[in-house]
């Protein structure tokens, strides 16, 4: 499987994967052209985008989906989320339910687990192919739960966000509602509700991590590199040895 991280952060997000000749996109929270121009210097043609998975309805995952429209590309979205979603045509709407499972395209086997986030039924996805990969994907969420555990494990690739330190947004000049909401059960994980996360699912045979979303605020790349380092050492991993690790 071949990951393209197009777009991570507050400025929009944008995550491409492709396998077996088949490419799908998560999220499309940045504008349709910049996907457009982002997927050719990879060298993925828009026309060849099979499906687009939406996480949550925020216009940091959203903004593009006109992509949608312009190309008749299927967008797979909680029914919740279907509610604040104003830019996909109807006959490319598609409704996935939580925990729902399915083929695709007879390369990809989609599955869907339930998020925390201020959203109206916010998901994170993981995506098998053929080949023995799995890619889970777990962004915007407040908290990491037992649930979500069960699965994401037994992935090769991991895509979490690493939002913020806390200690950052708590000396932050946001307003207090906003630093409240950050470090809320259903707001973003910080640097450390990665790192256990990841340290419960972590096994040491090679994964890929990309810690992704993080505040241009309220954390820094190398605190949040250096934070799930230290919790993978706990259990004797070692980067670039036991794991892979990549900020984005």
């Amino acid at each position: 499987m071949r990951v393209n991280i197009l777009a991570s952060g507050s400025g929009g997000n944008c995550i491409a994967l492709q396998s077996g000749g088949v490419t799908i996109l998560v999220d499309a929270g940045i504008a349709k052209t910049k996907i457009e121009r982002r997927l050719l210097d990879v060298g993925i043609r828009p026309t060849e985008i099979k499906a687009i998975l939406v996480t949550h309805a925020h216009s940091d995952h959203v903004k593009g989906l006109p992509l949608a429209n312009k190309y008749k590309i299927p967008v797979f979205a909680s029914e919740g989320e279907w509610k604040s979603i104003k830019n996909v045509d109807s006959d490319n709407q598609r409704i996935i339910n939580p925990y729902e499972n399915f083929n695709f395209e007879k390369e990809f086997y989609i599955s869907s687990f339930k998020t925390h986030h201020d959203a109206h039924d916010p998901l994170g996805f993981t995506v098998s192919d053929y080949q023995g990969n799995k890619c889970s994907i777990c962004l915007d969420t407040g908290k990491v739960d037992d649930e979500m555990i069960e699965a994401m494990e037994f992935s090769n690739i991991y895509i979490i966000e690493a939002n913020h330190e806390p200690n950052m947004v708590e000396v932050s000049d946001y307003p207090n509602s906003v630093k409240a909401r950050i470090v809320s059960h259903i707001g973003h994980l910080s640097n450390e509700q990665t790192a256990e996360a990841l340290g419960r699912l972590v096994n040491g045979t090679k994964e890929k991590i990309y810690l992704t979303h993080l505040s241009s605020k309220n954390n820094m790349p190398a605190l949040a590199e250096m934070t799930v380092k230290r919790a993978l050492l706990r259990k004797g991993l070692k980067a670039n040895k036991d794991y892979e690790i990549e900020v984005v």
